[in-house]
């Protein structure tokens, strides 16, 4: 009987530990997707203000920024140049997060996201992956994709297709 209660008090106390540890790697990085959070909504609220400095100090040195329109991709020193003039004149965007989805690397030094954004260009999606510098989140690299609903994409197609055409040649060309 006295094995029965010490086996017993064993597996309860591994299958309590089991329990514990599940719950902790669930809110391990909590506390991270907050700060991600946080530093997005102020990421597309800096930009949404003209604030050019505090907009592009979201963005590690080394980062990309990938646009709607195929040909943009541009490190940032290059979407510095580019966004320059729309700060200056005050003609930024405004995006919103609706729904914003958050992933951590197993070490935690890496995350990466997707949401859907309230844009001047209806929704959009925001992706990209940021990473821990000097204990704050920077972006890496962003992707801003305008989103094409299903019942319309044929449409979107043939309004797109005479300028994309001509795209398709030149990259097929390198």
């Amino acid at each position: 009987m006295k094995k029965i209660k010490i086996v017993y008090t064993l597996v309860l106390f591994i299958l309590g530990f089991m329990g514990v540890h599940a719950q902790s790697n669930g809110t391990k990085f909590e506390k991270d997707k907050t700060e991600i959070g946080i530093m997005l909504d102020g990421f597309n609220t800096a930009a949404a203000k003209a604030d050019f400095n505090t907009y592009f100090n979201y963005f590690a040195d080394e980062s990309t920024f990938i646009g709607t329109d195929a040909t943009e991709v541009w490190d940032k020193k290059a979407f510095m140049v580019w966004a320059k003039p729309y700060f200056d004149k005050k003609k930024t965007w405004n995006f919103t997060s609706l729904k914003r989805n958050i992933y951590f690397s197993k070490d935690g030094k890496l995350a990466w996201f997707d949401e859907l954004l309230d844009t001047q260009m209806k929704i959009c999606r925001g992706s990209g992956v940021v990473e821990k510098i000097n204990g704050s989140w920077k972006v890496k690299q962003y992707v801003l994709s305008v989103t094409v609903p299903n019942d319309v994409v044929d449409k979107v197609v043939a309004e797109k297709a005479a300028i994309e055409n001509i795209l398709i040649q030149e990259l097929k060309k390198h």
